[in-house]
Order: structure tokens, then C-alpha cells, then sequence
């Protein structure tokens, strides 16, 4: 009824949005010889406030911009190679000259926590101009039809290894780059293809404020996956997706009870930003109010998880804390991360990281005793919070070169596998 309530309420607003918007074009016309006036740029500005706050935030853009290679400018378009029910994975095709170069390849796996792969647009725009950049975009579970099965960990983890093998067709190792969400799963996935010594496993994996082990400083997320058992959960914020969308019965975590999270934990700042957005628009400060809207047309841009997905990483990583604790199970397999002796890491953390604490990334080290130290590293990126690790100028001048040097310095000793060559071969 949740879901159904709340698609409702979007259908009787659609007049009122329309009227709105058709306020606010005679407000705002040039024709209108009031419109610089206070009273007509403070109604503009309340209409325009209403607009957005009651429209319906649809799948943004990527909007890379040209990057210079070998000093030619170069556009970067994003192809689908391979799809899956759950996911398209991407790779950001580069034209000219720079399409011919044996760039790394790195998968860039996008958190799966009701954003969309687009929030690491600023991740992507820096990784393109030095590396052939596949990314993983999922889909939002509510386009899903319910004839496609469901999606818990596990098949996120077999769609982890199936895009590593993917991606080593021609015999070469990918690295990958976990952004939060997918370090438990990527974790896993690592596992998995060193115990069967897979071909296709990673050169080297970097963890980017991932939630490897909840127990170390946590943060208010942590408590709020902690504070109440599974079954709240369970009862409370699970709903179905409701006629006439694709994934019609499907059982999801809908994105809007997200965004409600997502607000709630910094309320104070979103309500000065708005505050300061609104007498942007009555003064007239296009630029503050351009810059506002493109963040928050990709904050509330939200899509849903699948019910046992979100169920299992509540229970599996922040309730039970399995993989920190030696206790995770694949399939009915137990997962022994001390296999990994071969796939180089590195984590990231932010200093000021208000989701995922420091110590929690760093614990990846832990689980792998007998990696060598040749093939770690770690890095505490001061005065940056959890998006300022893979977004904004320090991780364009701080973290990526680091990242960048380290794929590269062990890019290099991933050689061409006998069983691929057999493969293709056959």
C-alpha cells in the first residue's frame, strides 16, 4: 500500500505541477513587464521550489566531457558490451587515438544503494583519459519484470565474476575499482576466483570506502542497520512494486524510503542548501542555482533494490558482519579470503567519512594474511568525506593518481592465461 500511496500522490500533484510550471513561465517571461520586480522573483522562486521538490527524478546523464589524450581532445561514449537482467556494464568508448591504445582495462563497480551508476560520473571523467573504463550500471529493480528471478549477494557476486571473465577474454587480468557498496561482494568475488584459481581474477583491487568491517568506528548507517532486527526490516520498509511498472509484484526496498534516509542524516545541511538556493533564485545567481540543481538532480535521482538484496547485506554486512568475522558463506560454500595471495590491494578512506568509518575499508588487509606486502597498500585521504573519495578536486589530485600508479604497477604482471588460451582455442 506504501508504494501504491506514494505513485498515487505523484498522479494528483501532476495538475498541480503543470499549473505550476505554467505560473512560472509568465513570471518569468521577458514579456512580462513585472518580472524583475520582488513579489514576481519571490513567487518564481517559490513555484520553481515546488516544482522540484514534487517532480519525479528520472535516470540521469552521463554528460562526460571531452578529455585531452596525447594533446587531441577526446570524447568518451558509454556502449553497452554485456547485459544481465540486474545490469548493463558499460564501457565508456574513447574515439580517435586513444581508442587504439592498451590503456589497463578497470571494471569500476557502482555502490548498489539506490543511486545510480551516474553518481560516479566525476570518478569515470577522471579514469578515461589513462584507462579503458567499464562500469557496471544497474537497473532499477521495479523495471525488472518479475519472469527475470530474483537477486540477492550471491547473484551479485556471480555478476561480479561473470564481468571479470568477461573483461579477461583476451587474456588479461582487469583491475577493479569497488566504490562503498560492492566491497563485501568484489571481496567475495576475489575470494571465489583464487580458490579455483580462475584466470579471469583481478590484478589488483581497490576498495574505496567500503564497509568491510562494520565494528570498526561506526558511523550512523551502521546504527541504523544495527539498532532494530531483521523482521523490523522486514515489515517496515519492504514493499511491492505496484501496477503498471515492469517489475509489477516484485518485493523491493523502494528508492524514496532511501532518499528519505539519505536526507534525514544530514538534514540541517539540505535545508540551508535549499534555503540558500531560494534566495539565489530571487537574486537572480543563474550559476548557484545551475550548480544546485545539477547535485541534487542526481541526489534524488533514486532506484529500487531488490528485497533479498537489501535484506541480506543489512543482515550479512552491518548485523552479522560475516566476511570480517570469517563466517561468510557463498552458495553454501565458506569463503576464505586468505585464498587471495596474487590480487595486489589497495583501500581508500576518508578522513571525515560520516558513512562508512575509518578502520572499516582498511580491515580488507585483515582478511588476506598471506597477500604479500609488495602487493598492499593503504591510503587515509585527509580532510575528505565518504563522496570526496572518489569525487571533487582531492581525488582528482590526491587519491586517482595514486590509484592510477598502483593499477599500473601491477597491471603489468598479469600475463595471458593457458586456460583462456585453450578457451578461444576450442
Amino acid at each position: 500500500m506504501l508504494y501504491t500511496a506514494y505513485e498515487m500522490t505523484h498522479a494528483a500533484i501532476s495538475p498541480m505541477r503543470s499549473m505550476a510550471r505554467f505560473s512560472h513561465e509568465i513570471l518569468t517571461s521577458p514579456l512580462n513587464p513585472y518580472a524583475q520586480l520582488y513579489p514576481a522573483r519571490t513567487s518564481a522562486a517559490m513555484i520553481d521550489m515546488f516544482i522540484s521538490a514534487t517532480r519525479r527524478y528520472g535516470k540521469p546523464d552521463w554528460m562526460l566531457k571531452p578529455v585531452t589524450i596525447e594533446g587531441e581532445e577526446v570524447e568518451a561514449t558509454p556502449e553497452v558490451v554485456y547485459e544481465l537482467p540486474f545490469c548493463r556494464l558499460l564501457r565508456f568508448t574513447r574515439s580517435d587515438k586513444a581508442g587504439k591504445r592498451n590503456d589497463p582495462k578497470v571494471l569500476i563497480i557502482a555502490p548498489m544503494s539506490g543511486h545510480y551508476a551516474t553518481l560516479l560520473r566525476g570518478t569515470v571523467q577522471t579514469m578515461i583519459a589513462e584507462h579503458d573504463v567499464y562500469v557496471t550500471d544497474w537497473i532499477d529493480a521495479r523495471e525488472v519484470p518479475l519472469s527475470d528471478g530474483g537477486f540477492d549477494l550471491e547473484d551479485y557476486t556471480e555478476y561480479l565474476i561473470e564481468f571479470c571473465q568477461f573483461l579477461a577474454e583476451d587474456g588479461t587480468r582487469p583491475a577493479v575499482m569497488a566504490v562503498c557498496q560492492p566491497g563485501v561482494p568484489m571481496m567475495v568475488a576475489a575470494t571465489l576466483m583464487a580458490m579455483d584459481e580462475d584466470p579471469a581474477r583481478p590484478s589488483s583491487l581497490t576498495l574505496m570506502g567500503s564497509p568491510i568491517d562494520t565494528a570498526c568506528n561506526p558511523k550512523k548507517p551502521n546504527e541504523l542497520a544495527t539498532e532494530r532486527p531483521l523482521s523490523w526490516f522486514k515489515k517496515n520498509v519492504i514493499v511491492t512494486v505496484p501496477f503498471p511498472n515492469k517489475g509489477f509484484l516484485r518485493r523491493v526496498y523502494p528508492g524514496f524510503l532511501q532518499l528519505s534516509g539519505f536526507m534525514a542524516m544530514n538534514l540541517d545541511r539540505h535545508r540551508d542548501a535549499h534555503l540558500q538556493h531560494f534566495r539565489n533564485l530571487i537574486k537572480g545567481d543563474g550559476e548557484s542555482a545551475a550548480a544546485h540543481r545539477r547535485f541534487y538532480d542526481e541526489y534524488m535521482a533514486v532506484m529500487d533494490l531488490t528485497a533479498e538484496f537489501y535484506l541480506q547485506t543489512i543482515e550479512r554486512v552491518f548485523q552479522k558482519r560475516l566476511l570480517a568475522t570469517g563466517q561468510y558463506m557463498h552458495r553454501g560454500q565458506a569463503i576464505d579470503p586468505s585464498a587471495i595471495k596474487d590480487i595486489a590491494l589497495l583501500t581508500i578512506e576518508g578522513e571525515k567519512d560520516d558513512i562508512t568509518g575509518l578502520g572499516q575499508t582498511e580491515a580488507a588487509h585483515r582478511l588476506v594474511p598471506n597477500l604479500p606486502e609488495a602487493l598492499r597498500a593503504h591510503h587515509t585521504q585527509a580532510k575528505v568525506g565518504h563522496y570526496g573519495v572518489f569525487n571533487g578536486s582531492r581525488w582528482r589530485g590526491e587519491i586517482q593518481p595514486r590509484i592510477r600508479a598502483f593499477i599500473r604497477d601491477h597491471y603489468k604482471g598479469a600475463v595471458t592465461s593457458p586456460r583462456l588460451k585453450r578457451i578461444d582455442a576450442a
